[in-house]
C-alpha cells in the first residue's frame, strides 16, 4: 500500500529512508520468523544479540572504524552526552570548547558543572553565522580535550577543516551530520551522535570512543550508567538498551552500505544542498543566514525581510504540503533540514514553492 508522504524538513526527529521504513513495517509483527516484534523481544535473546552485533559491524564497515575504538549504543540524546563527555574525560578538570552555536553553548554550560571550561574560539560576535579559525588555538598543556559541535543544527554551520588541537583529544558532536559524508575516525578521540536527526528514531546516541579513554578511576559521583566503560565492558547491554532504536539504526546502516556508502551520500548531499543554496543566493526575498564557506549540507537556515513574513511563509508551506520549515524558537526565521533521507525531489519541490511565493509577494 502506498501512502502520501510529506516532505518533512524537521531537524529531528526527521525523515528516514522509505525502503527502510517498508522493511521495518514488513517485520513489525514477526521479525525473521521469531514470532515477535523487536519491541517485544528480550535484549538478552540470541535474536536481539544478532541485531546488535550486525548493527555494530555495519557501522564499523561504513565508517572504517579502527579496532581500538569501541562502538556504544547509549540511551538518551545530546543532553546526556553533554554530561557524559565531561564526567568521563575531565581528568585534570580543564576542557577547551569551541563555541559555534546553540548546541555547543549547551555543551559548555553542562561541562562547567564538572570542571573548568575554556572557550578557545567563538563565532558569537556574528550571531554564530560562521566557523571561527581553529588553526592556532590557545590550548593549555593540561587540557583534557577539545570539544566541537561539528554541525550546528540550529545555526546551520559546519566544519570543513577540523581544529588543530595541539595533540589533545578531539571530541565531536556529529549529531546532525552523522553518516552524511566520509569521516576519518582516527582524527578523533570520541565521536557521538544523537540518532534522531540523520539515522533513526529518537532516544539514543551512538558513541565511538578510543579505548584508552575508557576509565576505571572515575570520581564517585559519576553514576554507573554514565560511565562509558560500563557500556564498553557490556557491549551496550549493561541494562535494557533502546532495542528499537538499535534495530532501526542497523537497518539504516545497511541501507547506506547498499547504496554506495558515505562517499555516495556526500555526493548526493552536496547536490541537494547546491539546489537550495543556489536559489537563496539568487533570491531577492530570501537570504541565507550563514557565510558560504561554512554552510551546512544538512541544515539550511534562511530568512525573509521580516518576522511576520517568515511566519507567513511557514503557514503557506504547510498549506502546500511541506512540514517543519519554521526556524528554531531560539533564532526564528526558516530552516530546511535536508538529511540523507530527504530525496532530491523534495528539495526541488521546496525551491519551486519558494520561487512561486517570491513571485507572488514581490
Amino acid at each position: 500500500m502506498k501512502y502520501n508522504r510529506t516532505y518533512n524538513f524537521s531537524a529531528g526527529p526527521a525523515m528516514m529512508p522509505e525502503p527502510v521504513l517498508e522493511e521495518i513495517a514488513a517485520e513489525m509483527l514477526n521479525y525473521r520468523g521469531s514470532g515477535m516484534c523487536v519491541m517485544e523481544m528480550s535484549h538478552r535473546s540470541k535474536v536481539f544479540q544478532q541485531i546488535r552485533d550486525e548493527a555494530e559491524a555495519d557501522l564499523r564497515r561504513l565508517m572504517g572504524i579502527p579496532d581500538n575504538y569501541k562502538v556504544l549504543f547509549i540511551q538518551g540524546g545530546g543532553t546526556v552526552q553533554f554530561a557524559m563527555v565531561a564526567m568521563n574525560l575531565m581528568k585534570n578538570g580543564l576542557a577547551c570548547y569551541v563555541e559555534t552555536g546553540a548546541w555547543s553553548k549547551k555543551a559548555i554550560a553542562e561541562a562547567k558543572k564538572y570542571g573548568e571550561v575554556k572557550i578557545v574560539a567563538s563565532s558569537a560576535d556574528k550571531n554564530f553565522s560562521y566557523i571561527p579559525d581553529c588553526s592556532g588555538l590557545d590550548i593549555p598543556e593540561n587540557a583534557d580535550y577539545v570539544y566541537i559541535c561539528e554541525n550546528e543544527t540550529i545555526n546551520g554551520t559546519t566544519y570543513f577543516n577540523l581544529p588543530d588541537t595541539k595533540g589533545k583529544v578531539l571530541v565531536s558532536d556529529q549529531s546532525s551530520m552523522f553518516l552524511s559524508r566520509p569521516c576519518d575516525v582516527e582524527k578523533y578521540g570520541l565521536i557521538w551522535a544523537g540518532v534522531q536527526k540523520n539515522v533513526g528514531p529518537a532516544g539514543m546516541a551512538v558513541v565511538i570512543i578510543r579505548e584508552d579513554l575508557l576509565r576505571d578511576d572515575l570520581p564517585g559521583f559519576v553514576p554507573t550508567y554514565m560511565s562509558y566503560k560500563t557500556h564498553a565492558d557490556n557491549d551496550s547491554l549493561y541494562n535494557t538498551p533502546n532495542c528499537w532504536a538499535i534495530y532501526c539504526c542497523g537497518k539504516v546502516f545497511r541501507y547506506l552500505l547498499d547504496n554506495g556508502g558515505l562517499e555516495a551520500m556526500n555526493a548526493r548531499n552536496e547536490e541537494k544542498a547546491k539546489i537550495l543554496y543556489d536559489f537563496l543566493d539568487g533570491s531577492k526575498l530570501f537570504t541565507g543566514a550563514v557565510v558560504k564557506e561554512d554552510r551546512s549540507l544538512m541544515n539550511v537556515p534562511f530568512v525573509t525581510p521580516s518576522k511576520e513574513q517568515d511566519a507567513d511563509v511557514v503557514a503557506a508551506s504547510k498549506a502546500a504540503g511541506f512540514d517543519n520549515l519554521k526556524g528554531h524558537k531560539s533564532v526564528g526565521g526558516l530552516r530546511a533540514s535536508i538529511y540523507n533521507a530527504m530525496p532530491r525531489e523534495g528539495v526541488e519541490a521546496l525551491v519551486e514553492f519558494l520561487k512561486k511565493y517570491e513571485a507572488e509577494h514581490a
